[in-house]
């Protein structure tokens, strides 16, 4: 406890009252709505695709056909069964990261503070709750120092109230937000017994928006499956016109319906999303909607605050100025006599319980160089908390005998402001912190006040401050941070910092980590007599912004977006809120970010690495580029299964019904797995980082790709209705024919999966990309269809013989000219981009 100062009376509970008091009083959770497998199950078959499977399920068994009737029992158990376990693997992959937004707690058990679970507190514990910590339970409070909170979420009021054991309300809310100080609470109300758990369960879930590739995708299957009800109704009517029947008129055209159906395309944009913000979980990102993949590929400006994100966050007390005696003192001379008096004072303006990194320090140094520790002596008894622009706190201390002390620590140039120096000695001190600032060092100006009335003023600016001296900090940037901003502009995204810092910090530490063009410095209030169409294009030129705070954080981000860019914003602070939600992706620090900023954000970096922030970018390439070659490859195998149910009755050909549901539904049944699953498991092309970032407005197929996934499959349409035209020709007859149409269309399918890996890259680049799904799932196939040629009750029922071995090379070959044609395309494309004539993509 000790590096929270907290009172010695506070221990806490014990494990056996833990223990009691959970018996009693159950988790400090709101349970959710869970859906059971059971209610899964029903939301799985009342997808399109099976209610056509329990169509053609009844019709067969009316009719008499009762193999056929048990083979499409068979496939919706199959279809289900794949269907539930793609949401069951994507429901446990959202539950995991679930579990990972959880936030961690400080409580004081057994006279140690320790961090749990949220879920995990119960009544009757000691919680601590500081700056920018959401608070998890109702209670009393018990202890504090310079502690205001914001109940905004309860009350609507959005003004702080300051709070301590002695007012009048001296209760916290679950579900608020702490905005000042420290205090230690201890818990009366846990879970669904809080006033935020009687409000309701609405507070509790809130329904993303659908992003822009969600909505496309919905318009393309919605048009699909019109598309699918037109050409059912037209099959049906001119096959009943032909035959006569009117039960073989409507199974073919429930095949045709089947056919044209591209129900994959909805299930494999929910498993990459799902999948993909499971697989970034195990990186350290944890994704709080899932649709921000699909975002992150498409980021252009990434604004990052600098501390604790570009650097370590240490704080290290490098040099103290004093002003009285106009000395510096590096850090192996701390204890020297003459610096007592500014180290007292940098300490007392400090937080008695400090958790901020540098007054963390102050407080070690206090403690390793003054002889006499009088801390216990006195007593916080009013304050003046951080504000400004640029921001100082005052904090007033007195003992026993009334003794005072008011001590005043900020930002230089607020501390300057306020102290009796004239303007030769204040440019003096400039001097010192303009250099300070061109080495990278982080300073804060500390003064003191000899007030000696009670009537306080009303703004801590009004004191008479005499100015004490300089505390100068390193904060050196991170290991590696070079190589990270060197990955982000290869892939082509612009960097921002925007920091509380000032000019010459900044500029130093930022050029130390290797960010470019940090010529042009703004600051925030540079920004505030700007309109937002006149901020435009300097948030768009500048790098480098300085003294920032919320609303000039905000004005920058609205500018970029207002520009066309995709807006990643990097923040950790209470003040961060604001910019992190308006961003396309915030992004908040898992060790040191707030609770509000980690509320705030989309995405939370577990352990503070802007690195991550890189490989989340590159998933997201990856996914997207994954999702458009599954959703080509569906486009593409689709169409000749459309037209060879078709063509042949709407021509007249010999067997115009070639094609029977049960085909038909096996061809979904090894499509669905490949498009979603296995692609899914794609790894990233090489040099995706190297290329530009996708326009977000893009859509999912542009005009160019459309067409070539439609002439791929009427190329496959050609050579598997020249298959027909063969077999025929070859006095084959109608199983015979239908064998030969249904392993063409198989090769196909299986060489086009493989060649759709890569629109660029050629089908032997592609094969050393390892994705061992791939060789199980063609395997696999082609046992399947072997079993279905060469076993003849399964030969009987698919109604097609086994192909000898010349035909089956024949169907082979058609299959491998009416796909393998593309790769000469793909090298054509090649040659451009080696001529420079054609993007990689």
């Amino acid at each position: 406890m000790a590096s929270y100062n907290i009172p010695d009376q506070l221990k806490g509970l014990s494990p056996e009252e833990v223990k009691t008091s959970r018996e009693r009083y159950g988790f400090n959770r709101i349970e959710t709505i869970r859906h059971s497998a059971f209610e899964m199950l029903v939301d799985i078959l009342k997808e399109p695709m099976l209610i056509l499977l329990f169509a053609i399920s009844i019709i067969y068994v009316i009719v008499g056909n009762y193999g056929e009737a048990l083979f499409m029992f068979v496939a919706i158990v199959a279809v289900s069964a794949i269907s539930l376990y793609q949401d069951n693997r994507s429901r446990k992959a959202l539950e995991e990261l679930e579990k990972l937004n959880e936030p961690l707690s400080m409580v004081i058990r057994a006279g140690k503070v320790i961090k749990l679970p949220t879920h995990e507190i119960v009544v009757g514990d000691l919680c601590i709750t500081e700056e920018g910590k959401m608070i998890n339970a109702d209670g009393h409070i018990v202890h504090s120092n310079d502690f205001s909170v914001n109940e905004a979420s309860l009350t609507g009021e959005s003004f702080s109230v300051f709070k301590n054991s002695d007012s009048d309300n001296n209760q916290v809310y679950s579900g608020t937000i702490s905005v000042s100080g420290l205090a230690v609470f201890k818990v009366d109300h846990i879970g669904k017994a809080t006033k935020i758990g009687q409000i309701g369960d609405a507070i509790t879930s809130i329904k993303e928006e659908s992003s822009p590739l969600q909505i496309q995708i919905r318009q393309f299957v919605k048009w699909m499956g019109i598309a699918g009800i037109i050409i059912f109704l037209m099959v049906w009517g001119y096959s009943f016109i032909q035959t006569g029947s009117l039960v073989s008129s409507l199974l073919n055209g429930l095949t045709m319906a089947m056919s044209v159906l591209p129900e994959e395309i909805p299930v494999a944009f929910t498993t990459f999303m799902a999948l993909g913000a499971w697989k970034l979980m195990r990186e350290g990102i944890i994704v709080k909607k899932t649709s921000i993949v699909e975002t992150l590929g498409s980021t252009t400006v990434i604004c990052t605050d600098k501390t604790g994100t570009i650097t370590e966050n240490s704080m290290q007390l490098k040099k103290l100025y004093n002003y009285p005696s106009d000395q510096i003192f590096e850090e192996d001379a701390f204890n020297n006599p003459a610096l007592s008096t500014l180290i007292n004072y940098a300490m007392w303006s400090s937080e008695p319980v400090p958790f901020d990194p540098m007054e963390k320090t102050l407080h070690k140094v206090y403690e390793s160089t003054q002889k006499e520790d009088v801390r216990r002596n006195y007593e916080l008894f009013h304050e003046y908390p951080l504000e400004g622009k640029p921001p100082m706190m005052t904090h007033l201390f007195q003992n026993a005998a009334k003794d005072r002390i008011i001590a005043a620590k900020g930002a230089p140039e607020a501390i300057l402001a306020v102290s009796r120096l004239s303007d030769q000695e204040k440019d003096k001190v400039r001097a010192q912190i303009t250099q300070f600032g061109k080495e990278g060092y982080r300073v804060l100006g500390v003064a003191r006040s000899d007030y000696a009335g009670n009537d306080f003023p009303d703004k801590q600016q009004d004191f008479e401050f005499n100015f004490l001296g300089l505390v100068v900090f390193y904060d050196p940037p991170k290991p590696g941070i070079k190589e990270v901003f060197k990955h982000i502009y290869d892939a082509g995204i612009q960097v921002k910092v925007i920091t509380g810092d000032n000019a010459d910090t900044t500029a130093s530490i930022a050029a130390q980590a290797g960010i470019v063009n940090t010529v042009e410095v703004q600051s925030g209030n540079d920004l505030q007599g700007y309109t937002q169409e006149a901020l435009i294009p300097i948030a768009e030129r500048t790098v480098l912004f300085t003294r920032m705070f919320p609303e000039a954080k905000l004005a920058v981000v609205n500018a970029l977006k207002k520009k066309g860019e995709v807006v990643a914003m990097l923040g950790d602070g209470v003040n961060d809120g604001p910019a992190l939600k308006a961003a396309h992706i915030g992004v908040a620090m898992g060790n040191k970010g707030t609770e509000i900023a980690k509320a705030a954000a989309a995405l939370i970096i577990t352990n503070d690495d802007l690195d991550k922030l890189v490989v989340g970018v590159a998933a997201g390439r990856r996914i997207y580029a994954n999702i458009k070659k599954a959703i080509q490859y569906i486009i593409s195998i689709h169409i000749p299964i459309i037209l060879t149910v078709s063509l042949p009755l709407f021509l007249g050909w010999i067997y115009p019904q070639i094609f029977t549901p049960v085909h038909v539904i096996f061809m979904e049944l090894v499509m669905g797995p490949t498009c979603s699953i296995v692609y899914e498991n794609e790894p990233m092309e090489k040099n995706t980082m190297l290329q530009p970032p996708r326009t977000l407005t893009d859509t999912f197929l542009n005009l160019r790709e459309l067409a070539i996934s439609i002439i791929q499959g009427l190329v496959i349409t050609a050579g598997v209705l020249f298959a027909y035209q063969w077999a025929v020709q070859h006095a084959g007859d109608e199983e015979n024919t239908r064998a030969m149409v249904f392993t063409t269309l198989i090769f196909s399918n299986m060489l086009l999966s493989l060649v759709n890996r890569s629109f660029h890259y050629s089908l032997f680049n592609s094969l050393k990309n390892r994705n061992m799904l791939f060789p199980i799932v063609i395997g696999l196939t082609l046992i399947l269809l072997f079993a279905i040629l060469y076993i003849r009750p399964f030969a009987n029922f698919f109604q097609l013989k086994g192909l000898s071995l010349p035909e089956l090379g024949i169907a082979l070959l058609i299959a491998a000219v009416s796909v393998l044609w593309f790769e000469l395309y793909k090298l054509y494309k090649r040659y451009l981009v080696g001529k420079g004539q054609a993007s990689l993509h």
